[in-house]
């Protein structure tokens, strides 16, 4: 956008976007980089949980399923507390920092995941959001397909394959208002589309397209 916005608005040409499937996912990495260079750090792993806060991490509920929770904000981790029951640790000098937090962060896990491990996962959901807590599911594959604002979006579509009949598959990522784009099949048999490609596409006739399959040039 920005390379149209260029070229339309200040009269510049069109210029190539380099980017590679790497780039986006280094934003992931962090300040790693930074640290080790200026500190000479190298981070180790550290799991679910946050170097920068406490609570934060994933829990396992009663009925089997698995909750996620940040406390990114001191507001937010003294209603947890309260929430598990534990109102008398928000008293503590080092509850009032997230590096606090951070170096009392297995007993933080400890109150938080016990209180959890006593509830099903749609108990637990329903106790966060009634005191503005954040809380979020973690979806296995089963989770992702019966999810209703998946469905009613549409992330996930169904797609019709000759060998295997209904599919569900990954939906166009984005959808154009003029232009939605949509899933046509699973996936082309070997030379399902050699015609189209050849006579259609390049201009070869029926002919000639008949001998390249008799000499083994295409399928």
């Amino acid at each position: 956008m920005m390379a149209l916005w260029h070229r339309d608005a200040r009269g510049g040409a069109g210029q190539v976007i380099d980017i590679s499937i790497l780039e986006p996912i280094m934003t992931a990495v962090g300040p790693g980089p930074t640290v080790y260079d200026q500190l000479g750090v190298i981070e180790e792993r550290h799991g679910n949980r946050s170097t920068n806060n406490a609570p934060r991490n994933t829990y396992s509920t009663s009925d089997g399923k698995w909750v996620a929770v940040s406390t990114s904000a001191q507001s937010i981790a003294e209603k947890v507390l309260r929430l598990v029951g534990h109102p008398e640790v928000i008293a503590e000098p080092w509850f009032a920092s997230g590096r606090g937090r951070v170096e009392h962060a297995d007993l933080l896990d400890r109150l938080v995941g016990d209180w959890i491990a006593d509830r099903t996962r749609t108990e637990v959901m329903a106790a966060f959001e009634e005191v503005g807590a954040a809380v979020a599911p973690i979806y296995n594959a089963r989770d992702i397909v019966e999810d209703a604002h998946i469905r009613q979006t549409e992330m996930i579509t169904e797609v019709e394959d000759a060998d295997f009949g209904r599919m569900l598959m990954h939906n166009v990522m984005w959808r154009m208002s003029a232009t939605p784009g949509r899933i046509r099949f699973a996936g082309r048999g070997l030379g399902a589309d050699t015609d189209s490609v050849l006579i259609d596409g390049l201009g070869y006739d029926q002919a000639q397209v008949a001998s390249m399959r008799e000499r083994g040039v295409v399928r």
